[in-house]
């Protein structure tokens, strides 16, 4: 599904473009600097993200999907470099683990950062930070200057979309835009792992899986 609508006003129905289009990228980032919210693919679900300094959007996200408010966002970053003042100081494992899983289908939870308000991670001290392995992802925080808030693009209890599709089907009344970018390639929620503790513990599997983590770090994982 494609469409060169510009993105619509809020409350209206959301616009949809192909992600590979020209000026999609541009038109997203105009709508992420605007306050609106954009939804996207990534290496494992698609996702519903807001400009992280936007807490007027935050505040969207939760009330789009009817997200229980103890719930933290995810940060969505361009590349590793980036994890610096998202993340506070790492532990040599949670340093192994940035260099060794990002990009990829993980979420790492680490101390919070100064650079992420409490209002994004539900008042806690860790933050989930990804890197997905998905060009059009990563390209897109890369352009907006800043990371993502994010989650995946569905109500609350829902099954995470692994199409364009999908995902309108579930939040489209309520997001900004679409962009377009085809099925997921894992079409699995990403593995949630925290670091925040002297061993690595999974939170969630999701499309990495146990020897390959194990691999990855080096140890095991509980």
């Amino acid at each position: 599904m494609a469409s060169s609508n510009p993105a619509s006003a809020r409350g209206d129905a959301c616009a949809t473009l192909d992600a590979a289009a020209p000026g999609a990228l541009d038109q997203a980032v105009r709508v992420l600097q605007d306050g609106g919210l954009v939804v996207f693919p990534t290496d494992t679900v698609y996702g519903v993200g807001v400009a992280l300094s936007r807490l007027d959007a935050v505040e969207r996200i939760y009330a789009l999907k009817g997200r229980d408010r103890s719930k933290p966002l995810q940060v969505l970053l361009a590349d590793a470099t980036s994890v610096a003042g998202v993340a506070g100081p790492l532990s040599p494992l949670g340093q192994r683990a940035v260099a060794r899983l990002l990009p990829g289908p993980v979420t790492l939870v680490v101390k919070n950062g100064e650079l992420v308000d409490p209002g994004v991670v539900a008042g806690g001290k860790t933050v989930g930070i990804r890197v997905p392995n998905a060009d059009l992802c990563r390209a897109l925080v890369a352009a907006l200057g800043e990371p993502l808030a994010a989650t995946s693009a569905n109500r609350s209890g829902e099954p995470s979309p692994v199409t364009a599709d999908d995902a309108i089907a579930a939040v489209g009344d309520g997001v900004d835009l679409v962009l377009d970018g085809g099925l997921c390639p894992e079409a699995r929620e990403s593995t949630v792992i925290d670091l925040t503790g002297e061993a690595p513990r999974v939170l969630r599997w999701g499309a990495m899986g146990k020897a390959a983590l194990e691999a990855a770090l080096e140890c095991a994982v509980e």
